[in-house]
């Protein structure tokens, strides 16, 4: 095989590939075979999964990216293209960069269209491989999957044992499947090895940068914070990117929520009509006493708003969590976005405010969600917690999960059986404290906590008004209640420059990762910003004292219309001209290029007339 074109940019543990497919052919599996085995040889390395959102005959993709900085965020710079669907040749083939490789099934020979000079070509007959060896179209076609892994064993030096201990363990109760997968590893590795010069330029070295990590999407992480946070109760309507919070909810219940004497099922689980039917359903399992949840998109929140209104009012606890997709409208399902910062903070008509928790990777999804029934309880209200597409369906390597076993829920102002028989007369909206919070009590504890929970106009003591003074006060106690929780929420994560500067970067979620590959980047550059990553709103002292002591702020954000400069232009006193934003909303999550794209109209000034140290080049 000889080499085409100058490749730069990529070598040993740094590269991405890109894996293209058909959806519904079974090639998640053989992806994931492939990410984990570079995860076990200790590689860092994330993988991104672009997929249609139907359910079979689309295109889809699956991208890897290594790097041994650990630098883990989306590389639009393929190095490396296995390009398994005859549809998207042109576009696969395309995104190659000049010197890199296309791997392809020659069982058809590719078209001359297709063909570029300054790429490699690397063909292997992969379907007729499997119609000589195995039997049935259906394994055929899986089998197809299995024999590119093979071939990539070989091409990028990937650990042959890793990836056979994998197969065992994935298949030690099913010899057979074992056998086809192990016979199609070994054809695809044996066929490049015979004929293709192996290891390629870039190539997979062991390391041990993976110790004391594991793998988990962010759903799935979210979903045992629920456990471990005492939630016993989950209603939802499915919705895509957010039904795996519910699908991992019910097998970690199965596991740990069952009574071992009399197997009974310590937790609730409701699938809902709809998404209102489902906020329902939270809110009043949350006024009984239950800490509950539920998991939904954007299109979900739009349906819930009715009853997040009455929550945020009658104030009561309840915790949602919002993946955030494409919109508006249905958008495009299997794309992330973070579209819905401003639904969140103002969720449902008239004077609402609420609690947004914003995680950024798996870890923090775990963290925060029993951050989030903490919160909710202590204040009385619904909270948010906004991941992503990205975050909760892609598979991430985060440090171990850790827990105090000293933890124990914070439930906030709730009157015993024993407090409400000491009272005279309880009144569930009265701020006895002075810190905004009134005491609340449980259906069924005694009979002088009973009240009448309202979503219409009522008084400090609970009685139903339509006097503008009553009314008036306990919608100023709930907008004080909810400004005291700017100190509880997650406080930003702030990085400081190694020289002063008065330039600063402001970023959320998701982003985080892109936004520090990037300063990394534009400090080689000579040009160097503070760091600000908001975790929480509302905003508390630390935002506001960031923002102050810079004179030019790049808010950096994945939503079209600016949402997080605009929420920091209404809820903190920063001059609005201090903010620039760069925004990225085509779906993708978002990579060290869109955020230097982004700046580059601003390289001159910032610059101040002097030449960079690195070329200004920012790809995509």
């Amino acid at each position: 095989m000889g080499h085409n074109g100058q490749l730069s940019g990529a070598g040993v543990n740094d590269f991405a590939l890109k894996i293209a497919t058909v959806n519904g052919t079974g090639s998640a599996s053989a992806n994931s075979l492939l990410l984990q085995a570079l995860f076990r040889m200790g590689i860092p390395v994330s993988g991104k999964n672009v997929f249609p959102s139907n359910i079979q005959g689309l295109p889809t993709w699956y991208e890897i990216r290594v790097n041994k900085d650990g630098y883990t965020a989306r590389s639009p710079d393929f190095h490396l293209m296995v390009a398994m669907n005859p549809e998207s040749y042109a576009r696969d083939i395309n995104d190659v960069v000049p010197g890199g490789w296309v791997l392809y099934d020659n069982t058809r020979e590719l078209e001359d269209e297709f063909r570029r000079d300054d790429v490699n070509f690397i063909g292997i007959p992969l379907a007729g491989m499997c119609i000589e060896h195995f039997q049935g179209s259906r394994i055929r076609i899986l089998m197809k999957n299995i024999t590119y892994v093979g071939a990539l064993v070989a091409l990028l030096d990937i650990d042959m044992d890793v990836v056979k201990g994998m197969l065992e363990e994935k298949f030690a109760a099913k010899k057979h499947l074992m056998k086809s997968n192990f016979e199609a590893i070994a054809r695809g590795h044996d066929y490049v090895k015979e004929r293709f010069d192996c290891p390629l330029p870039i190539r997979l070295k062991a390391m041990d940068a993976n110790r004391g990590k594991v793998m988990v999407t962010g759903n799935s992480a979210a979903a045992l914070g629920c456990v471990y946070a005492g939630a016993t109760v989950g209603a939802w309507y499915p919705i895509t990117p957010a039904t795996s919070v519910m699908d991992g909810f019910a097998e970690f219940c199965e596991r740990y929520r069952v009574d071992p004497d009399t197997g009974k099922n310590n937790y609730c689980i409701l699938q809902a009509e709809d998404e209102l039917a489902a906020a329902g359903m939270v809110i009043g399992a949350s006024w009984m006493g239950a800490r509950a949840f539920t998991p939904t998109s954007g299109p979900g929140i739009d349906l819930m708003s009715e009853f997040i209104g009455l929550a945020y009012y009658s104030e009561v606890p309840g915790v949602f969590f919002d993946i955030q997709r494409t919109g508006p409208s249905t958008g495009m399902p299997t794309r992330t976005q973070q579209g819905d910062l401003l639904l969140t903070a103002y969720a449902s008509h008239g004077d609402t405010k609420h609690i947004l928790l914003i995680p950024s990777d798996p870890r923090e999804c775990f963290e925060f969600a029993v951050k989030a029934f903490d919160l909710a309880e202590r204040f009385q209200t619904p909270v948010f917690m906004l991941s992503d597409l990205d975050i909760g369906m892609n598979d991430w390597v985060i440090p171990k999960l850790e827990w105090d076993e000293a933890y124990r829920p914070d439930r906030g102002k709730v009157l015993s059986a024993e407090d409400l028989e000491k009272v005279d007369k309880f009144y569930r909206y009265l701020d006895v404290d002075g810190d905004h919070i009134a005491y609340r009590s449980l259906p069924g504890t005694h009979a002088k906590g009973a009240y009448f929970t309202r979503g219409s106009g009522h008084d400090k003591y609970g009685r139903y008004t339509e006097d503008s003074d009553a009314y008036s006060e306990v919608m100023e106690r709930l907008k004080k209640k909810i400004a005291a929780a700017a100190e509880h929420v997650p406080a930003p994560e702030i990085q400081r420059a190694d020289q002063k500067t008065s330039m600063a970067l402001v970023s959320l979620g998701g982003c985080h990762w892109a936004v520090m590959e990037a300063r990394d980047d534009l400090a080689e550059r000579g040009l160097h910003f503070d760091y600000m990553r908001i975790r929480g709103f509302p905003f508390g002292k630390a935002v506001e004292e960031f923002l102050a002591a810079h004179d030019q702020i790049f808010v950096i954000e994945q939503n079209r219309d600016a949402q997080l400069r605009s929420l920091l232009t209404i809820e903190t006193g920063v001059a609005k001209e201090k903010l620039h934003s760069v925004t990225y909303f085509g779906g993708q999550p978002l990579s060290k290029g869109h955020v230097l794209k982004g700046l580059a109209p601003h390289f001159s000034e910032l610059l101040g007339g002097k030449m960079a140290a690195k070329p200004l080049e920012v790809g995509t």
